[in-house]
């Protein structure tokens, strides 16, 4: 027996275990298909963030105005939302992730030439320059995570720190920042391959994603936190010390260029763009799997056919914020809102977003008036608002349970790059012009409304504000909103308010009636919550690391 199972284990184990690997095993010199060298880079990829139940298993938005969680207790985004955490228990802290992903990625740039890959693009660029591309433009990506978070954070360059190293690095500037982002995005850019992707490597970053990174980083850095946001302390690390109108006009080139690209389009389904893999929108995303996740997670809770846990309850303000199907605010003169009947003619991205009292699901209306089947009462986890999530689900309006499709977490795509071209141009320009118009009814139309058109003549102000709903709208339960909100120094009375749900009762005659209610109090800290705070075990090891203003 001895014997026998020496001589197995001589053909089948390894000589040394993958995780144990030397950087000369991975980097192999000679081997042109580089098996090992790959099998690094996609562990890369396990960083890229996502977006569904991601904050102590609640959606981000859940910390915003559009959302709360359906659990009661003290929850990450709860704590979020009101301020109630410290730097010693960040709920959403990343410091740590992400800087591990810059380290590998830095590994890979640094090692990935010794292993002599065969092969290239169809653009003609090699498989060591692609592959090392896609490295930099993840630990782009993962820079901008930090950044969004923190403000200025200390840049490591190509460097692979080791034990021995002296590690105390300072942040560095805001600015310095977003140049070595955007720097990296221009470097890489015509190394990565071309668009639209093929359906076989629907998960690689292609030009497109490296130009939508620096459109995105270039409209947060204009935006009015960042430009001459004028919070005391945070200036040198954060934001630029003076207003200028010229990063606005650097945003709007950037997103042109993603615009002028000419291979991305609206998909005209809305809801498709999240649960067909293959899109004419979509632009990068993390692969998330076929599965029924989602739905089982944040579905209405009174179906006995399916997995249903209700996490995710949508609040009365973001309903409201939908308006009507002709375009206007449900506050509007001539809207058509019915007060009795609030869930008729309206923007048709809300029933495609939220599942509202009486909306089919299942076979069945969702029943979330006072002791329906999807808001019975008791200590069962369920809908604290009246309202549940729709979107990211499957076609399951008439089936009797969840089947599995595509959960992608979509990072960019165009819909947020033509609100993107939108907000920048409008803000570096005297008043909007048709290509303002242009970029917003383009949204608008896709969405159904009618009229799309918006009324011409008008004013800067007054279209931000259309342009700030229709990213509401448009980008909702996307991780949007809880930046967008502090990029345009809008938190501390955007986020300083009671948050309401509807409160509907059902009369024995079958008359709905509908009220709203309080459901959680929202508390912003300025300047403090602007930013995340540096984990205090960083300030503490680190003498030359300095802590965000508030800390």
């Amino acid at each position: 027996m001895v014997s026998l199972t020496a001589a197995s284990c001589k053909r089948t184990l390894e000589e040394v275990p993958v995780e144990q690997q030397t950087l000369d095993q991975t980097f192999d010199s000679k081997d042109s298909a580089g098996v090992n060298a790959n099998k690094f880079l996609y562990d890369i990829y396990t960083h890229i963030p996502g977006m569904f139940n991601r904050v102590g298993s609640d959606f981000l938005d859940a910390a915003t105005d559009d959302a709360i969680s359906s659990n009661t207790t003290n929850t990450s985004v709860q704590q979020l939302a009101q301020g109630t955490y410290a730097s010693t228990g960040y709920p959403d802290d990343q410091w740590a992730t992400y800087y591990t992903a810059i380290r590998q990625a830095n590994i890979f740039v640094t090692n990935i030439d010794k292993v002599p890959l065969k092969g290239k693009l169809a653009n003609g660029t090699t498989f060591n320059q692609a592959w090392k591309a896609e490295a930099r433009f993840l630990r782009a990506l993962f820079y901008f995570e930090l950044v969004k978070r923190y403000g200025g954070v200390p840049l490591l360059g190509d460097k692979v720190f080791q034990l021995d190293d002296d590690v105390a690095i300072p942040r560095s500037s805001f600015a310095d920042c977003v140049k070595y982002i955007s720097g990296e995005c221009d470097a890489i850019k015509d190394s990565l391959r071309p668009d639209p992707i093929e359906g076989a490597y629907i998960e690689k970053p292609a030009k497109g994603a490296a130009l939508a990174l620096k459109a995105r980083l270039l409209l947060y850095a204009a935006s009015p936190l960042y430009n001459g946001g004028n919070i005391d302390g945070a200036n040198e690390l954060t934001g630029y010390p003076s207003y200028s109108v010229d990063r606005w006009k650097a945003a709007a080139d950037a997103v042109k260029a993603v615009m002028d690209l000419d291979v991305f389009d609206l998909e005209p389904d809305f809801k498709n763009i999240f649960i067909v893999q293959v899109n004419s929108e979509r632009i990068f995303a993390r692969q998330g799997g076929n599965n029924t996740d989602v739905e089982n997670n944040n579905g209405p809770v009174g179906y006995s056919t399916v997995t249903a846990n209700g996490r995710t309850s949508p609040t009365q303000d973001l309903v409201d914020a939908f308006g009507m199907m002709n375009g206007k605010a449900i506050t509007d003169e001539g809207s058509g809102y019915d007060p009795s009947n609030p869930y008729v003619n309206r923007d048709p991205r809300f029933y495609k977003t939220i599942l509202y009292n009486g909306a089919q699901w299942l076979g069945r209306p969702v029943e979330t008036y006072e002791g329906g089947a999807d808001k019975p009462g008791g200590t069962k986890q369920q809908t604290r608002t009246a309202y549940y999530l729709r979107k990211f689900f499957g076609d399951f309006e008439n089936s009797a349970q969840y089947s599995s499709h595509s959960h992608d977490h979509i990072l960019f795509r165009y819909g947020e790059i033509l609100l993107n071209y939108a907000e920048a141009r409008n803000e570096y320009l005297d008043a909007p012009d048709q290509e303002v118009y242009d970029a917003v009814e383009a949204i608008r139309r896709r969405a159904g409304l009618d009229p799309y058109q918006l009324e011409q003549g008008l004013g800067k102000d007054v279209m931000r504000v259309i342009i700030h709903n229709e990213r509401r709208k448009e980008l909702a339960f996307e991780e949007h909103r809880f930046w967008d909100v502090r990029r345009w120094k809008e938190a501390e009375t955007t986020f300083n308010k009671t948050l309401t749900g509807a409160l509907i009762y059902r009369e024995g005659s079958g008359t709905i009636t509908y009220q709203t209610t309080p459901v959680l109090k929202m508390t912003f800290n300025s300047p403090r919550m602007y930013f995340a705070p540096v984990p205090y075990s960083e300030v503490v090891k680190n003498r030359n690391m300095i802590q965000n203003p508030g800390w």
